[in-house]
């Protein structure tokens, strides 16, 4: 029997196995490191994995149960992709190739899509024809609809009407007046989410209005909410709304300020300034103005840097969350074009050790390929990593399937590109 305080003696004198990260990442010996180029050495395990927790900071004040986000491309990103990572507990951040208008009704589809109180339900009168609940259906993928005598949220309660009530119908501009249930399941304002949803199972009804004293409609809650919330256990929320958390891309420029606006008011939780060269006097202007403006609103998550000293200009100018990555991307070809950018494994390590120091967290963006790029990253200090090749080609990314040479395929391109810039 060997004698087991000599072979931890033993261990002591000839030191452990390995490196520690500082050394891993020797500026003057290696010059810089990517994914492929180091290992994680196998430790000692005393816990179940049912133990591990996964949850981290995106931001400063935005917690995740999962460190994953998606990026902001169009052949990645929309809000199809940003409700499903979100139910999984990640985050999905809308691109911006497309209007205003457009990302702020991607980021309202995500909001609305699971919620405990709806305080913004949509709304239509008695005088409505049945094909304006097509075409809301047709937009929003739902039918059961409030019906108030005004025709918004806040009016007198007076009806709701839902698939059963039109399923069958032929005469689309026949009035909800005629088809809309009268007799109507309702709750008092004021009434806790738990005893909503109780209501709601007992009923077996799809929808419950809460409504005030005067029967006048407040908000509303959705029995589908109540099996996503028991399928998706680590779905992404506002603490207060219980709605689904989203971010969005926007750029530097005048017209950006416009654009965050109406997303704001569209409900976004956390805005990505999308740039490849994250320290410049344009982006630390737009971080200032947008803590200006909306203070603990909205948080800020800028970028992108693999320096230390670009970290330092966006933490100082009040950023609450960096990414990190410049050419690392799969289709990312700033460092062949421009000799410009780092390994990705060196820059996450510098950054996220220096971000640490003032609690910002970090997010790994690009160069992941599969799952141990994940784990490398998470090691190296990022607190999430942001995908777009890993994301691209599954049914929840933007565009049509195309087959070639017998692969079923999705368009996939950089936002740089002449393609995505067209």
């Amino acid at each position: 029997m060997v004698d087991s305080s000599a072979v931890f003696q033993e261990l002591e004198k000839m030191g452990r196995d390995g490196l520690k990260g500082s050394e891993l990442i020797d500026l003057r010996g290696t010059g810089g490191l990517t994914y492929n180029d180091f290992l994680i050495l196998p430790g000692f395990i005393n816990f179940s994995a049912d133990n591990v927790s996964l949850e981290t900071k995106l931001t400063r004040n935005i917690t995740l149960k999962t460190p994953f986000a998606s990026s902001p491309m169009d052949t990645v990103t929309e809000s199809e992709m940003a409700i499903t990572l979100a139910l999984l507990g990640g985050i999905g951040i809308l691109h911006n190739n497309c209007t205003a208008d457009e990302q702020a009704a991607m980021v309202r589809r995500v909001k609305k899509f699971e919620n405990g109180f709806i305080t913004d339900p949509i709304v239509l009168s008695p005088a409505h024809k049945i094909r304006d609940v097509m075409d809301i259906k047709k937009r929003l993928g739902f039918t059961g609809i409030p019906i108030t005598e005004d025709g918004k949220a806040g009016g007198r309660l007076v009806g709701i009407v839902t698939n059963r009530d039109i399923g069958f119908m032929a005469d689309l501009d026949a009035e909800l007046a005629t088809v809309m249930t009268k007799d109507v399941v309702t709750a008092k304002h004021g009434v806790t989410l738990g005893e909503a949803n109780r209501i709601l199972r007992e009923s077996k009804k799809g929808k419950l209005p809460i409504v005030d004293a005067s029967g006048n409609l407040v908000s509303l809650v959705a029995r589908s909410d109540l099996l996503k919330n028991r399928d998706y256990p680590w779905a992404s929320k506002h603490p207060q709304t219980k709605q689904l958390l989203v971010g969005a891309a926007i750029g530097t420029r005048p017209a950006d300020r416009e654009r965050l606006a109406k997303l704001v008011d569209a409900g976004l939780d956390v805005v990505v300034i999308d740039s490849s060269q994250g320290n410049s006097s344009f982006q630390i202007e737009m971080v200032k103005h947008i803590k200006d403006t909306y203070g603990a609103q909205i948080d800020v998550l800028a970028g992108n840097v693999v320096t230390r000293d670009q970290a330092a200009n966006l933490i100082a100018a009040g950023a609450d969350g960096l990414r990190i990555g410049m050419g690392s991307g799969s289709i990312c070809i700033t460092q062949e074009v421009m000799a410009v950018g780092r390994p990705q494994a060196t820059g996450v390590f510098q950054v996220s050790q220096f971000a640490r120091k003032f609690g910002i967290p970090t997010v790994a963006d690009g160069g992941i390929s599969n799952v141990g790029h994940v784990a490398k990253a998470l090691a190296l200090g990022a607190s999430c990593v942001m995908m777009g090749s890993l994301l691209a080609g599954t049914s929840e990314a933007p565009g049509e399937y195309f087959f070639l040479d017998g692969k079923r395929l999705k368009k996939y391109r950089g936002m740089g590109s002449l393609d995505a810039m067209e």
